[in-house]
C-alpha cells in the first residue's frame, strides 16, 4: 500500500535519532528530542490551495527540516510517516 498525498501535502519519514552524544553519553529514551529532519517519500501536485496558487518546491528524495510540532502521524505497513503541508517544512538541507 502506497500514500499519494493531495494538494500542497507532504509524506515523509523522520531520519533516526542518535542515541549518544559526541562525547560518548547514551541517552536515555526520555532524553531524546524528536527529530526535525526527515526525508521526502511523496510530493503532491500543488495546485490552487485556499485560494492560492502553490507551487511544490520540494521533491522526492530530498532532505528537509520540518517544524517541530506539525503534521500527522501515519502509521502504514508498520512504518511511521508524517503528512505535513509544505509550508511546514523549514529547509532543504543539501
Amino acid at each position: 500500500m502506497t500514500i499519494k498525498p493531495l494538494a500542497d501535502r507532504v509524506v515523509v519519514k523522520l531520519t533516526e535519532v542518535e542515541e549518544t552524544t559526541s562525547s560518548g553519553i547514551i541517552l536515555a529514551s526520555s532524553a531524546k528530542e524528536k527529530p526535525q529532519v526527515a526525508e521526502v517519500l511523496a510530493v503532491g501536485p500543488g495546485g490552487m490551495v485556499d485560494g492560492k496558487q502553490v507551487d511544490m518546491y520540494v521533491k522526492v528524495g530530498d532532505k528537509v527540516i520540518t517544524s517541530k510540532y506539525s503534521g500527522t502521524e501515519v502509521k502504514l505497513d508498520k512504518e511511521e510517516y508524517i503528512i505535513v503541508r509544505q509550508n511546514d517544512i523549514l529547509a532543504i538541507v543539501e
